[in-house]
């Protein structure tokens, strides 16, 4: 699978990242992948509610995976962090 079709969620606004997966399945990807870590976890969901709910009704949550990440902090320590992937299937 390439990973054009891979949107990942950072801190900018809910609507900025429904725009890039809307774009992603109007250029004709049949499936895309929302990916979030830590606090952008909640932004992802959101993310995918809006595009089914409110943009592309034809638009079906196909998986979710959760798991966990294993990150070098600041201080050179290893921190986990939440991951999650919520992969979207237009129907």
């Amino acid at each position: 699978m390439s990973e054009d079709n891979v949107v990942y969620v950072g801190n900018k606004e809910v609507m900025s990242y429904v725009l890039a997966v809307t774009t992603q399945f109007n250029e004709g990807s049949s499936e895309v992948i929302i990916k979030a870590r830590g606090r952008a976890i909640s932004t992802a969901v959101d993310t995918a509610e809006v595009v089914r709910n409110r943009f592309l009704e034809d638009v079906e949550v196909e998986d979710i995976e959760i798991s966990t990440e294993t990150l070098e902090n600041e201080e050179g320590g290893q921190s986990n962090v939440s991951s999650m992937e919520i992969t979207l299937k237009r129907g």
